[in-house]
C-alpha cells in the first residue's frame, strides 16, 4: 500500500500543510524582524563569538 493511501485516510489531513506553511511563514517573518531590529553591537558580539579576536593563537 502507498503512503498517500495512509494519509487519505486521516481526517482533516489537509490542515498539515497548510500549518506547516503558516509556522514557516511565521518563523522566518519574525527572525528577519528581529535581525533589522536588533542592536548592531549586539550582532557583531555574536558574529565573533567563534573567533575572538583578543585570543592569542
Amino acid at each position: 500500500m502507498k503512503f498517500i493511501n495512509y494519509l487519505e485516510r486521516i481526517t482533516g489531513v489537509s490542515i498539515y500543510p497548510l500549518s506547516s506553511l503558516l509556522v514557516f511563514f511565521l518563523f522566518f517573518t519574525a527572525m528577519t524582524v528581529w535581525a533589522l531590529r536588533a542592536d548592531k553591537n549586539y550582532i557583531r558580539l555574536l558574529k565573533s563569538i567563534p573567533f575572538p579576536e583578543n585570543e592569542n593563537e
